[in-house]
C-alpha cells in the first residue's frame, strides 16, 4: 500500500511509546508469584485493562485501579492501593520505542501527526515530549470523553481535524484497541506495527510493517 494521507494518526501508548505495564506489575509481584503465574498475572491485567476502558469515561487512574484490584483478586494476591497509584504513575515517564524517533523524522514536517491516546490530558505532553519529534495534534480519552476501542474517540479526532476516515493513514500496534475500530468506522488505509502485542489479522485490511520506519514508504514518501 502507498497512500499520501491528510494525516497519520497513531495510538500512542504501545505503538510509539513502550508501554511497560508489564514491567510494572513484575516490580511489584514478582517475588510473589512464580514465572509462570506472573504470565499469567500480566496477561490478566491487561485483558482488565480493556475491559474496564468499554464503559463511560472514567479517569485512567481508576482504569488501573480497578484493573489491578480484578487482577489481584483473580489471582489471589492482596491488592494494594499505594501499588495502583504507582504504577500509573509510572506511565507519562515512559519513553518511545528504539525506532519511533528516527521513524517520525522521516515524516515530520511533510504529513501532520497527530495521536489517539487512551491518556488523560495531565500525562500525555511528558510521554509526547520523549518522542523527540514534534507531533502536530494531540487527542485524548479524557477530552474526547471516551477510550479506545470506543467509536467515540475516533469521531471526535475526526470532528476535532475536520477529515474523515478517507483521509488519515492509522498505525497502531494493537487490532483490539485501534485497528479492528479503524476497519469497522470505515478508515480504509492502516499500517499495522507489528511488535508482537497480537497475532495477525488480515481481515482488517493493513499494510504490516516491523517498525515506524517502515512508516514513511506506505505514507508515499
Amino acid at each position: 500500500m502507498t497512500f499520501r494521507p491528510k494525516f497519520i494518526t497513531f495510538d500512542c501508548h504501545g505503538t510509539m511509546i513502550f508501554f511497560d505495564m508489564a514491567g510494572a506489575a513484575r516490580a511489584h509481584y514478582a517475588d510473589k508469584l512464580s514465572p509462570e503465574q506472573m504470565d499469567t498475572f500480566i496477561a490478566d491485567f491487561a485483558a482488565y485493562r480493556l475491559d474496564e476502558v468499554l464503559g463511560a469515561w472514567k479517569p485512567y487512574a481508576e482504569v488501573v485501579y480497578n484493573s489491578l484490584e480484578r487482577t489481584c483478586k483473580r489471582n489471589g494476591i492482596a491488592f494494594d492501593p499505594a501499588v495502583a497509584e504507582d504504577i500509573y504513575n509510572r506511565v507519562p515517564t515512559w519513553g518511545p520505542h528504539p525506532d519511533v524517533t528516527a521513524g517520525l523524522a522521516k515524516i515530520a514536517g511533510k504529513i501532520p501527526l497527530v495521536a489517539l491516546t487512551n491518556s488523560m490530558n495531565d500525562q500525555i505532553p511528558h510521554n509526547i515530549k520523549n518522542l523527540g519529534v514534534p507531533i502536530d495534534h494531540v487527542f485524548t480519552a479524557e477530552s474526547a470523553g471516551a477510550y479506545k476501542p470506543q467509536m467515540r474517540a475516533f469521531e471526535y479526532m475526526f470532528d476535532m481535524l475536520g477529515c474523515g476516515p478517507e483521509d488519515v493513514l492509522h498505525v497502531s500496534s494493537s487490532f483490539r484497541y485501534d485497528l479492528m475500530t479503524a476497519h469497522d468506522i470505515g478508515i480504509k488505509h492502516k499500517a499495522w506495527v507489528n511488535r508482537g502485542h497480537e497475532p495477525a489479522n488480515p481481515y482488517y485490511g493493513y499494510t504490516e510493517i516491523p517498525d515506524v520506519s517502515g512508516l514513511a514508504a506506505v505514507a508515499g514518501l
